[in-house]
C-alpha cells in the first residue's frame, strides 16, 4: 500500500475515534473526511513549517472547516444522510459548520501535525525496509 493511502487510513481511523470519544458514534463518511483532513494537515505542516504554531493551527482549522462544510453540504444537505447538524449552535453556517468546532479543530491540529510527521516517517520507513528486503531476495 502506498504511503498516501496508509496516511489516509490513519487519518480516517483517528477522525472516527475522535468522533466516537466525543459523541459516542461516527459514520463511514467521516472516515473519508478524516483521511482527507489528515492529508491537508500534513501538507500545511510540511509547507508552512517555519510559521508559528498558532498560524499553522489557524490554517489547519480553516482547511478542516472548509472540508467539513463541503462534505456536509454533500452528505447532509444533498444526500440527506443527516450525519450531523450544528444548526442549534451559535455561529453555524447551514448547520454544517460552526465557530465552536472550528476552534476545536484548530486545537486538535496542534497534535495532529506532529502525529502526521511521525506516521509519515513510520510508513515511509516500512516502505523502504520492505523494498530492501525484496531486493535481497
Amino acid at each position: 500500500m502506498k504511503c498516501s493511502a496508509c496516511l489516509f487510513v490513519i487519518g480516517g481511523l483517528a477522525y472516527n475515534l475522535i468522533e466516537i470519544l466525543w459523541r459516542g458514534y461516527s459514520h463511514w463518511t467521516m472516515f473519508c473526511v478524516g483521511g482527507l483532513c489528515f492529508h491537508l494537515i500534513g501538507r500545511i505542516q510540511s509547507r508552512c513549517r517555519k510559521w508559528r504554531l498558532l498560524y499553522r493551527c489557524m490554517l489547519c482549522s480553516a482547511g478542516i472547516t472548509t472540508v467539513e462544510f463541503l462534505s456536509g453540504c454533500l452528505v447532509n444537505l444533498r444526500w440527506k444522510m443527516d450525519v450531523w447538524d450544528y444548526s442549534s449552535l451559535p455561529g453555524n453556517l447551514l448547520g454544517q459548520v460552526c465557530i465552536l468546532y472550528t476552534l476545536i479543530w484548530g486545537g486538535i491540529s496542534a497534535f495532529a501535525m506532529p502525529l502526521y510527521d511521525k506516521c509519515r516517517g513510520l510508513v515511509e520507513g516500512l516502505g523502504t525496509r520492505r523494498q530492501h528486503l525484496s531486493e535481497r531476495s
